[in-house]
């Protein structure tokens, strides 16, 4: 992996954690992901697990400024 990958997580620390919580959105919204190379998956099913994170990063984050 280049180092000019968007790749990468902005806290090394939390990779472990991105990598579950992105598996745990491929399985709810029933996208077949697999650690490692998903190259047999279209860009729409990559990017609907991308998508469906991000939503979700937003509704904590609401949740947590509403003091939810």
């Amino acid at each position: 992996m280049s180092s000019n990958s968007s790749n990468t997580t902005n806290v090394p620390e939390a990779k472990e954690a991105m990598d579950k919580f992105k598996m745990e959105v491929a399985s709810e919204i029933g996208v077949p992901l697999t650690n490692g190379y998903n190259g047999n998956l279209t860009s729409a099913q990559n990017g609907s697990v991308g998508g469906y994170m991000v939503k979700k990063m937003i509704e904590a984050q609401e949740k947590q400024m509403a003091g939810k």
